[in-house]
């Protein structure tokens, strides 16, 4: 088997689909020898910011000389980049290895309960960090948390970022349903962690936690501090606040120096979340701002930091997503927008998505173009250019200029093909 046969057989369990549950994941867990057994984790849930938080503790002890595993999705340029260990991408022969290792154990699921993709990776990811000997897992939840595959595990602490609308198809409506699927990863007796602070929300987390004796420390914005950060955002104070409140909470059992969390944080890089890039002369600035609460934070970031400069963005966003409330809150930042589809069946049109940012900012100049190569050619000598809406897009801007995190140059399992022509 090659590596991009490996890639396209995962890529193939969509077919059966995003169906929630533990039932196969721990049928499946089991038959590889349970190895989550011989690992510690750090659980990490949330709306926004578990990527990032994610990141920086993977930093941090990483730093502190630990053996770290990192599990998050979803990629944007390379599968790769859903399991490494010590942000080294897990190998293509590993992962060549691993999917013929599994293959035969599927066989033993009926095909109307078969294992999804996202929870054979999620197996994958386990059975190589135990073979690997990790010392610590950070361990990013998929979707929600209660019927996440990678609720199969108990960590050592369960961190929750934040709540908000997203997915309300599959986590519910209100707030408060959504937050009861993210804190389904707080478990009896073990600590749990959150930057959320909304009541509607708040009230779910703690009943949740009181119920199951875990204790619950919570992260308000206002004591956050301010630290020495390599990533942009003043929402990322509030996640590293969460980190090193994380990392405290576990300093009696993995000790970690100051100065190991100081550099874990000035150092810590996360591609696609305000990532600046220069080219030419031009900064190109990433982020998957891809729900409103994300939006509102990245107009939060540009006022910050990039209030004195003329703005172009180029939008792209899957037509499941509110795209509309998005493109509201985007619209008064920049003078002009050029739209995208994005690389994936799931795209809105580009042309439905100028006309929501013109209807939001009649000042705004804004204009459909065929794919991002030709949105990218066509501002080609503005200063600051905003590449936003989805991750898939930021992804595919990340392979075409060059600065992927590995050079396998497939993003699969995000459903990623050619962008089609949509105007």
């Amino acid at each position: 088997m090659s590596y991009a046969e490996a890639i396209q057989f995962l890529y193939g369990l969509q077919l059966f689909g995003a169906h929630f549950g533990l039932e196969r994941v721990q049928k499946l867990v089991a038959l590889t020898g349970s190895p989550e057994k011989n690992l510690r984790f750090i659980h990490v849930a949330g709306t926004n910011g578990k990527g990032s938080t994610c990141a920086m503790l993977e930093n941090i002890y990483r730093v502190a000389g630990l053996r770290v595993g990192l599990f998050t999705s979803p990629h944007l340029v390379s599968f790769r980049e859903r399991i490494q260990i010590n942000r080294q991408l897990i190998p293509q022969n590993e992962i060549v290895r691993l999917v013929a290792e599994i293959q035969p154990l599927l066989k033993q699921f009926p095909t109307d309960n078969h294992p999804t993709m996202f929870e054979v990776v999620t197996v994958m990811a386990l059975k190589y960090f135990a073979e690997q000997k990790c010392d610590l897992v950070v361990w990013e939840t998929g979707l929600g948390g209660r019927l996440d595959a990678t609720n199969i595990v108990t960590p050592l602490v369960s961190v929750i970022t934040n709540i908000a609308f997203d997915h309300t198809e599959w986590l519910g409506d209100t707030l408060a349903k959504i937050a009861a699927e993210k804190a389904g990863i707080i478990k009896p007796g073990v600590p749990v962690i959150t930057a959320e602070t909304n009541p509607e929300a708040l009230n779910v987390i703690e009943k949740i936690a009181l119920g199951k004796n875990a204790r619950l420390k919570i992260i308000q914005e206002r004591l956050a501090g301010k630290f020495d950060l390599s990533l942009l955002g003043k929402h990322q104070q509030l996640n590293a606040a969460l980190a090193v409140a994380t990392v405290e909470e576990l300093r009696n059992m993995i000790p970690v120096r100051a100065e190991q969390i100081q550099n874990g944080l000035a150092n810590v890089i996360w591609p696609g979340r305000l990532q600046v890039i220069q080219r030419s002369g031009q900064k190109i600035l990433l982020d998957g701002a891809h729900n409103v609460a994300g939006a509102e934070m990245l107009r939060d970031a540009l006022k910050m930091n990039f209030a004195s400069i003329r703005t172009v963005f180029i939008f792209g966003a899957l037509a499941d997503k509110k795209w509309p409330d998005i493109c509201r809150v985007l619209a008064p930042l920049a003078a002009k927008v050029i739209t995208v589809p994005v690389a994936s069946e799931r795209t809105m049109a580009a042309t439905k998505l100028s006309a929501a940012f013109y209807g939001a900012n009649e000042k705004i100049e804004a204009v459909a173009a065929s794919n991002f190569a030709e949105a990218l050619s066509a501002c080609k000598d503005e200063p600051f250019v905003v590449v936003t809406g989805s991750l898939y897009l930021v992804g595919e801007a990340l392979e075409q200029l060059g600065c992927g995190p590995a050079d396998d140059g497939e993003r699969g399992l995000n459903d990623w093909k050619a962008a089609k022509t949509l105007r």
